[in-house]
């Protein structure tokens, strides 16, 4: 029996980029040679691939952490580091990928979607030579490799359920689909009972389909209440839904009113739930009299049937009338094959990848000034005006967020002194 909870929570780290080298090309009798430090090697990739051998995700449920490995740092003679090496994670079809955190889909492994890079490795670093420049002729940094992202995913399988089971709590489903399937839900009067949908498998002489019981659906439940909307998710699927009436009002409620509030739901649930085929199954008629049960058919058949929605009258628990409303619901599988639903992607983890552009902080003893050089440093003046109040106050901010005022203070930097950056002198005061 294919329980829902098919669910697993794991760990992916891409592999970090390995560091640019600084180094510098030396000879015999050459007095200085240019720079020469080799870039860094890329991390390793995390890849999710489809693999039709496997139906569970067992696997993922003892080992819950995979990691890339990372690039090589750069050597001198402008040797490039070593690639890390990627790992590809092997999932059943209809595996949805989401970030743990917010439950947006990263993927959906279904359909032609057989492989797909969730983490990218690091870039590695660019080694020093590349920061030579007529004015500067040896620099003395490299650029660090892009760090590895670290991401919590939950990886579940959305098990292709044909025919949906949907109805207020109490009107008989757990009964009903004890009776029809292979399925033993636990069977309990709560209103928010069966906290994962049950999905069933009903054997039928000449045809089969698998039913899910689709719980928590309640006034609201599109807004979140409950548990509603990740049983709603689970159900976008289903080709057909079976909806479940009490016809015997044994809680006082109307079952007409029933149908339309849970109509509404799935409508307010913006997907095409609303517009799914439906079938109604007026549940509970052992425990009417026959003239009222008569009137209480009727009064389902005129209101929805001329909505070509059919009306089985039936009981759980004595299996009167089951067997019709199978087979119909079975006809209805057999004439509308799977159309792939595919999720859409939501969640970006490369949007969250910092920029690592290097820069240098030192000291030169002779003229007793301090220096700030390298792209990033370059990059920031490129854009801000120094002159104007505004932008200084926005060029301190970025030497404090980078990190870069604690690297002067270590160097023990004083109120007083001087500091250059690509011609522009200023006196540090804290």
């Amino acid at each position: 029996m294919h329980s829902f909870a098919d669910q697993a929570q794991i760990t992916i780290r891409s592999g970090k980029g390995g560091d640019g080298h600084v180094s510098f090309h030396r000879e015999k009798f050459v007095a200085a040679g240019g720079p020469d430090g080799g870039d860094g090697g890329d991390g390793g990739s995390v890849y999710f691939v489809m693999d039709k051998g496997i139906n569970t995700l067992r696997d993922y449920r003892y080992k819950r952490s995979f990691q890339a490995t990372d690039g090589e740092e750069g050597g001198g003679k402008n040797c490039h580091g070593k690639n890390g090496q990627d790992i590809l994670l092997k999932v059943p079809e209809g595996t949805v990928v989401r970030e743990a955190k917010t439950g947006k889909v990263i993927t959906d492994m279904s359909g032609s979607n057989q492989k797909f890079l969730v983490l990218k490795g690091g870039h590695g670093g660019k080694g020093n030579q590349h920061y030579a420049t007529s004015t500067m002729q040896i620099p003395q940094y490299a650029q660090p490799g892009q760090p590895a992202i670290e991401l919590q995913v939950i990886l579940e399988l959305k098990s292709i359920a044909d025919v949906g089971l949907v109805g207020f709590p109490n009107v008989g489903k757990s009964t009903f689909l004890s009776r029809v399937t292979n399925a033993k839900p636990k069977i309990a009067n709560y209103h928010f009972t069966t906290l994962e949908p049950n999905l069933g498998v009903v054997d039928l002489p000449d045809a089969g389909f698998i039913l899910a019981d689709i719980p928590g659906l309640i006034e609201g439940a599109s807004e979140g209440v409950g548990l509603g909307l990740d049983f709603l998710r689970h159900i976008e699927r289903t080709r057909i839904l079976i909806h479940l009436v009490d016809a015997a009002s044994t809680e006082g409620r109307d079952p007409v009113a029933d149908i339309y509030t849970i109509d509404k739901e799935l409508a307010s649930y913006g997907s095409d739930m609303s517009k799914k085929p439906q079938i109604i199954a007026a549940n509970k008629i052992d425990v009417l009299e026959p003239a009222d049960r008569e009137a209480m058919i009727e009064k389902l058949r005129k209101e929805f049937e001329p909505k070509g929605i059919r009306v089985f009258p039936i009981s759980a628990v004595t299996g009167e009338g089951v067997r019709e409303l199978l087979y119909e619901a079975a006809r209805f599988v057999k004439e509308h094959p799977h159309e792939g639903v595919q999720f859409e992607q939501e969640y970006f983890p490369e949007s969250d990848r910092p920029v690592s552009d290097p820069y240098t902080v030192s000291y030169d003893e002779k003229e007793d000034i301090y220096i700030l050089e390298g792209p990033r440093i370059e990059k920031m003046l490129g854009y801000t005006n120094l002159e104007s109040e505004k932008g200084f106050v926005f060029f301190q901010k970025f030497l404090k967020d980078n990190g870069i005022l604690d690297e002067l203070v270590q160097l023990g930097i004083k109120d007083g002194d001087t500091v250059r950056m690509y011609g522009h002198e200023f006196t540090y005061y804290k």
